[in-house]
């Protein structure tokens, strides 16, 4: 019989002699199927309390700087020893962030800045600072932040939540940064599609608001300084913290579900009848502050972490990510506080003894220790620790659309998976009507001499299970070959 390949995750869609999986965890969409997930590894110390929001900024040497935000303080990472040093303003406690947001970071020249609702937008000089600063000018208290072109766009303003509002042309932090008319600083009012959730930034910016998606586009000379066009009706952004922005690409989840905007474009549906409607119901609507994005620059994926409504308070339990290129979701089971693309800091041959003693007992590899990297996914822990997805496999599970008609019974006999992993066990589920619950089968372990699991059901429908355990090394799984024969012969 011929390959029984795994297909894309479509939770949303029925699998009934289809093509689609509604069962796959932990792997990552190759163009032959499927790849392994690495499970976390943490390279740094806790942070004191739980991470709300986080960011790395390049200096003009190429060094990073990582920085890092708790209910109430700023933190910046040491890159000798790893662990957090407080570098909020007078080393004192900020306004407390609300429980349904996080810090949000931008960095413009040598300047990045920090924000939230409740605190005066800060400031830290990369070339001199040792802690940050409220920002001059005046800016408004706002919860979102990003550079559109040279300008730093601040939004969710606490006073005019209607209102975007803009800093002079490279013009960031000075006296008369936000001050309207000087270096083409200004604020822009909307009199609908509701509040200001937050702005994509780039070379042009797109404004997401509840109900509205707008685009902002920079006019040299000319008194509007952003020509503003509106780009959706009645669609605007559901969960403030879904935006990714992945190159000239642009990602979000709105009420209809998750979409892209190609350059210049407008919104396209990615998510219709493949996870929209099983994504939603699994969603903790309670909690939308842990439903973030992030980018992996190393490949074609994005993410985006959600606490489901089994999840803990306080943390996300899974993420949902979807490789762009291959137009593929994929479901993981990753427990964290807050997700975001980042580069490693460097470390020197001198510098290694601050994290081990022992080469063998290094987290990470050697080459891992670039003195500044292209950024990756990474994650902070529920036990607060910075660290990136680099581990040995976590457990993967891949199960096959479901065989069968109503009008002959089959049995199978056994199956060959097709991958290179070395050590896995196999399942079948099945049932007799499309109304009936699916019945699990117990696992066999896949035979070292033939490659087969065998098994042997007699049914009118199945599906066919391959279990990987955690740590294995392998490297693709393309499907199965079943061993099946008809109307129920042996």
């Amino acid at each position: 019989m011929p390959l029984l390949a795994y297909g894309e995750y479509r939770p949303d869609v029925s699998d009934y002699e289809g093509q689609a999986s509604r069962n796959i965890l932990n792997v990552i969409p190759r163009g032959d199927g499927y790849g392994p997930f690495p499970s976390f590894s943490a390279y740094t110390s806790a942070l004191p309390a739980p991470c709300r929001g986080a960011f790395y900024a390049l200096k003009s040497d190429g060094t990073v700087v990582t920085f890092a935000g708790t209910g109430t303080k700023l933190y910046r990472l040491n890159n000798i020893d790893f662990t957090w040093v407080d570098v909020s303003k007078g080393g004192a406690s900020y306004s407390a962030l609300s429980a349904t947001a996080q810090w949000q970071f931008a960095q413009t020249g040598n300047f990045v800045f920090a924000t939230q609702a409740n605190a005066v937008l800060q400031v830290f000089d990369l070339s001199s600072s040792t802690a940050f600063t409220d920002a001059l000018g005046s800016p408004p208290q706002a919860a979102y932040i990003s550079v559109v072109g040279r300008f730093l766009v601040l939004s969710g303003l606490l006073s005019t939540p209607y209102r975007i509002q803009w800093s002079g042309l490279n013009n960031f932090n000075a006296a008369d940064s936000w001050t309207s008319g000087i270096k083409s600083s200004d604020f822009q009012d909307f009199p609908d599609g509701g509040i200001v959730r937050g702005v994509a930034g780039g070379e042009s910016g797109i404004v997401f608001q509840d109900q509205a998606i707008r685009r902002m586009s920079y006019v040299p000379g000319s008194p509007i300084i952003f020509q503003i066009d509106r780009i959706t009706q009645d669609k605007g952004l559901y969960a403030p913290y879904s935006i990714i922005r992945a190159g000239e690409r642009i990602f979000f989840y709105a009420g209809q579900g998750f979409h892209k905007i190609e350059p210049g474009g407008v919104p396209q549906q990615i998510g219709r009848e493949k996870v929209d409607r099983s994504f939603l119901a699994d969603l903790d609507k309670g909690n939308l502050q842990l439903f973030m994005g992030a980018a992996d620059p190393r490949s074609t994926r994005v993410y985006w972490a959600y606490k489901s409504v089994s999840g803990t308070v306080g943390a996300y339990d899974k993420l949902l990510g979807y490789d762009f290129l291959l137009d593929r979701f994929f479901p993981v089971a990753v427990a964290g506080e807050y997700l975001l693309g980042i580069s490693q800091t460097g470390l020197t041959l001198e510098n290694l003894d601050s994290i081990s003693s022992s080469l063998d007992a290094l987290t990470l590899s050697l080459d891992a220790y670039a003195t500044a990297v292209q950024p990756e996914i990474a994650q902070f822990s529920n036990a607060h620790l910075l660290g990136f997805f680099r581990g040995p496999s976590l457990e993967a599970t891949l199960e096959s659309a479901e065989q069968g008609t109503d009008e002959n019974r089959i049995t199978i006999r056994g199956f060959r998976p097709i991958t290179d992993a070395a050590t896995l066990f196999g399942s079948v589920s099945w049932r007799d009507t499309p109304a009936a619950a699916a019945m699990p089968g117990a696992e066999v372990l896949v035979n070292a001499r033939t490659g087969r699991c065998d098994i042997r059901r007699d049914t009118r429908y199945l599906r066919v299970k391959v279990r990987i355990p955690a740590a294995t090394n392998w490297s693709f799984c393309a499907g199965i070959v079943p061993d099946l024969t008809p109307n129920g012969t042996l």
